[in-house]
């Protein structure tokens, strides 16, 4: 019986498939990695995206330019309201006795004035007077030196008494002291017409300095009572409306705000390393919580912030000290919105936003070199207050010179709504 020994059968190559299988697992990877390269060179690094964006908006608060009691309120939170509507009705009542006082103050200061320009003919009228009476002194004084004349030369021959020479010298003394206070009384008289003039000279009564003081003060009170009423000076949204009726309001307290919602803008939080890419004027998607991904906004880049959030934080962070941990910081990125599609679709304030800036564009600037030449805002409704005010003043004036008054015209009556709330005695 042999003892060889049985040689082993050759190891087994491998499983083919399954070398199969990774080499194409590895290729897919490749080309995943090769897909993913390209798409962020050729597309992902040419936006910049952050979820950190919120809707911002002016907030007009209502301060009452002067004190008083709330009487009515005509609007409430979320109501809209249009530019020059009527929010809140303060008491007028002492405005309105303040108006008074001040009209009556400048219709007495018209007749002081005019006073003053009817006092300039009697005063000339004093002055060619006291002429006349210089003429009538001089020709006294003329006829009493004839006398002594005459009496003196008559003195040698006894012809005439020494009583009555010492007479005739005396009627001349008193003549001449008579002319002296001709004289005076015409440099008196015309000193008082000089000072009269001063006052008059070079102005009219309406331009006089008096009158014009008067009127300031008609032109305050008046002012004082329009504000009574509190009017909406842009068209937008009430929010925040925390007056109450019968409240005594004083002046720049806060009653509500007005948020216009068609002049929004969105913020969107950068970090510090995706600022080196954004430029003014880049265009800007923006989808927003509210609505989902099914409404898209478009906006463009319209400037950078000056500071990250903490530089103007109330409590700025500390970095100089040992406990020191780098955080990222973010500066705002304003982006202005399309106004049509932010009226298609209405935004609110504070609400969540996701930005993503194209900024494949690199020829725009990071901070604008311009100055802007529009005001950021603008009302016209209180500019007719100071033409009641000039109305009222020149009504007065007018009643006072002696004409008579110019009829007033009716004013055009404000379609007022009906208050929310109105105190009891609001019709007194």
């Amino acid at each position: 019986m042999s003892n060889e020994l049985q040689s082993p059968a050759p190891a087994s190559t491998g499983n083919p498939r399954r070398r199969k299988a990774l080499t194409a697992l590895a290729a897919v990877v490749v080309l995943a990695g090769l897909g993913w390269g390209a798409y962020e060179w050729l597309v992902a690094s040419h936006y910049e995206s952050t979820d950190n964006a919120y809707v911002q908006g002016n907030v007009v608060q209502i301060t009452p330019q002067t004190g008083g009691t709330v009487m009515a309120i005509y609007a409430d939170d979320t109501d809209f309201v249009k530019a020059g509507q009527p929010l809140v009705q303060l008491d007028p009542a002492d405005a309105k006795v303040a108006l008074e006082q001040a009209e009556a103050n400048l219709g007495q200061t018209v007749r002081q004035v005019r006073t003053l320009y009817a006092n300039n003919a009697s005063l000339a009228s004093q002055v060619r007077l006291r002429e006349a009476d210089i003429g009538k002194a001089q020709a006294e004084v003329a006829r009493a030196g004839d006398d002594l004349a005459r009496r003196q030369s008559l003195v040698g021959n006894g012809a005439v008494s020494k009583e009555e020479l010492n007479h005739a010298m005396t009627q001349l003394a008193n003549a001449k002291s008579a002319l002296a206070a001709a004289q005076a009384g015409v440099a008196g008289a015309r000193e008082q017409l000089a000072s009269n003039q001063a006052m008059t000279e070079g102005t009219s009564v309406q331009q006089h300095p008096s009158v014009l003081a008067a009127a300031a003060k008609v032109r305050e009170a008046w002012l004082a009572s329009q504000r009574a009423a509190l009017p909406a000076p842009i068209d937008g949204y009430v929010a925040k409306r925390t007056v109450q009726v019968g409240q005594r309001v004083a002046a720049g307290a806060p009653l509500m705000s007005i948020i216009p919602l068609r002049q929004v803008w969105v913020d969107a939080n950068f970090k510090e390393g995706q600022l080196r890419k954004i430029r003014l004027g880049q265009p800007v998607k923006l989808t927003a919580d509210l609505y989902g991904k099914r409404v898209e906004y478009h906006g463009t880049v319209a400037g950078l912030g000056a500071g990250t959030g903490s530089a103007f934080a109330l409590l700025p962070a500390q970095n100089a000290t040992g406990n020191w941990i780098k955080v990222v910081q973010r500066v705002p990125v304003r982006v202005a919105l399309d106004p049509n599609e932010i009226a298609g679709h209405p935004l609110r304030v504070g609400l969540s936003m996701d930005a993503e800036v194209d900024v494949s564009k690199q020829d725009g600037k990071t901070l604008a070199d311009a100055t802007r030449s529009a005001p950021v805002a603008q009302t016209q409704v209180y500019a007719a207050y100071d033409q009641g005010a000039d109305a009222e003043v020149q009504r007065v004036i007018a009643a006072n010179l002696g004409g008579r008054a110019p009829a007033q015209a009716p004013a055009a009556a404000a379609k007022v709504p009906a208050p929310i709330a109105r105190t009891a005695s609001a019709g007194h």
